[in-house]
């Protein structure tokens, strides 16, 4: 009985191997919520940045049914001087929209990709796009990199498990 499970496993393994992202699934490594440490983009024409500060805040949550949401923002931002959200003025909403940014949708891991698929997000233009991210986990360390679709050029980012 035994040699049926093992022929069944080594062709799961030959079919995993073949379909690259159409068989991505959740890694249980990520499952939890991750801090935001760091994040550093390069524009096209190698200018660094660090759009959300050099501590920004905010997290990210991974489930183990395959959801995420996340929220990054920079901490120095101005209150609204309205005291009201939808009476902000026009410097305030601008400071707003580039020092914070949120997501939430459904991801997968294929290999070292985390594949982000982005049902609703503060940045509209990236509502139903599916974004990807090379990462390395060491112990509680996430880092990941990708090319960046609202700022233009690529991205680094540092996040740290929270326990």
């Amino acid at each position: 009985m035994a040699r049926p499970l093992v022929m069944l496993g080594t062709a799961l393994a030959v079919v995993g191997a073949m379909c690259g992202d159409a068989c991505a699934q959740i890694d249980n490594r990520l499952i939890g919520a991750w801090k935001w440490v760091a994040v550093e983009t390069t524009a096209s024409d190698g200018t660094k940045a660090q759009p959300f500060g050099p501590n920004p805040q905010g997290s990210i949550i991974f489930d183990s049914a395959g959801h995420f949401d996340w929220l990054i923002s920079r901490p120095s931002r101005a209150k609204f001087a309205s005291k009201r959200r939808d009476q902000g003025t026009d410097e305030e909403n601008k400071a707003t929209v580039q020092g914070s940014l949120g997501y939430s949708g459904t991801y997968a891991v294929s290999e070292n990709t985390l594949i982000l698929r982005i049902e609703a997000s503060t940045y509209p233009n990236d509502e139903g796009a599916e974004q990807k991210r090379s990462f390395t986990l060491t112990g509680d360390e996430l880092r990941w990199s990708n090319q960046t679709s609202s700022v233009g050029g690529s991205a680094i980012a540092v996040l740290r498990r929270l326990k």
